[in-house]
């Protein structure tokens, strides 16, 4: 990754401070600068300048460190991380932190590290240098992509009567991992009949029915790098309801997909999916088109109806309209895809036409 490319968009900073606290608390930019594949990196640190990138961190990650060829400093002891950073910092004046990633006990302990400096907020300049993704990224996506398209054929082979939603969850995970996946991109959704009119469902001991909708949101981490899916199936004969339902969400997602190009509003990308479900189903999208897709899963906004967004090529996208009707159930279509001059490219893979279990 060129480290340098954040200085695009940030002019007043010197340098720039990356720095990790605990496990709860790892800022993602340290491994999206760094490419690190290996290592958590707790209590370290990355020092940016517009010519040097140097990861600061203790003998335990020293291994890690080494594996990215990035100078690195290590330390023993907390009182020598203090004074690389230090003596790292000692020639600037103007310090840039990622305040979006940042604690308040982190931010007081560089405080008093380095009191002499003027903190500059760069996580917006941050946020815009990861939008767009460079070619290495790219390829980590399109794996993680494919991963969790391949293993949907795999876990659906485990859908049978009577399966609950968390064990169908976890075949999922474990069909990810088969296929190379560092672990699921996060908490794996699996909803069986009215629970999948919940979009943030968590699966729970319900139990599999002849006629349910068992939807099935996931994505698979591949090099730190995530892609998220969402189909939904019947099991048994779809009744026409059933039908209807999910053929409006693949129109929405088809007509709003073939919108997408470089150059376009996110927000006007929304409106196509959402007028076609306003039409028959009024009310009943209840969030945004599309989010971006990176180290994140949720990278950055990107197709809703209250943010002024404009494409860029190389930026990855979700497209996932939905219906929610409560008692009755939902439905979800979900894809991944490339912003390109021209238009997008879809990098998830697994069928869209309604599977009938």
């Amino acid at each position: 990754m060129d480290y340098k490319k954040i200085f695009d968009y940030t002019r007043r900073a010197d340098a720039i401070i990356i720095f990790n606290g605990g496990e709860e608390s790892i800022d993602k930019t340290f491994f999206y600068l760094t490419g690190a594949r290996s290592g958590i990196f707790e209590n370290s640190a990355l020092i940016v300048t517009r010519d040097s990138i140097k990861i600061v961190t203790s003998k335990l990650e020293e291994s890690a460190a080494s594996e990215t060829g990035i100078e690195t400093l290590i330390f023993n002891k907390r009182s020598e991380m203090e004074d690389i950073i230090r003596n790292e910092t000692k020639n600037f004046d103007s310090i840039g932190i990622n305040y979006s990633s940042m604690t308040l006990s982190l931010y007081r302990d560089l405080m008093r590290m380095i009191p002499d400096k003027d903190f500059i907020d760069v996580s917006e300049s941050i946020l815009e240098a990861r939008k767009i993704k460079e070619p290495e990224e790219l390829e980590k996506i399109k794996n993680a992509a494919k991963i969790a398209s391949d293993a949907l054929q795999d876990a659906i082979k485990k859908i049978k009567e009577g399966i609950t939603e968390s064990e169908l969850a976890s075949e999922v995970a474990y069909s990810m991992m088969k296929l190379g996946a560092t672990g699921p991109s996060f908490n794996t959704i699996v909803a069986f009949g009215k629970n999948s009119a919940i979009p943030h469902y968590s699966p729970g001991n319900k139990r599999l029915r002849p006629g349910d909708f068992v939807l099935i949101d996931y994505g698979a981490l591949y090099n730190r790098y995530c892609s998220d899916v969402t189909r939904t199936m019947v099991f048994g004969r779809a009744s026409q309801e059933q039908r209807d339902i999910y053929e409006t969400v693949k129109e929405a997602q088809q007509k709003s997909m073939d919108a997408i190009k470089a150059g376009k509003n996110g927000r006007d990308i929304d409106a196509i999916a959402r007028s076609i479900i306003d039409e028959k189903y009024p009310g009943k999208f209840i969030h945004s088109l599309g989010h971006g897709v990176g180290m994140d899963v949720h990278d950055h906004p990107a197709l809703s109806p209250s943010y002024d967004f404009i494409l860029k090529r190389n930026m990855v996208v979700t497209v996932e309209p939905g219906i929610y009707i409560p008692e009755t159930g939902g439905v979800r279509i979900e894809d991944d895809v490339i912003v390109t001059d021209s238009g997008h490219t879809r990098i998830t893979t697994a069928p869209r036409d309604l599977i009938e279990l």
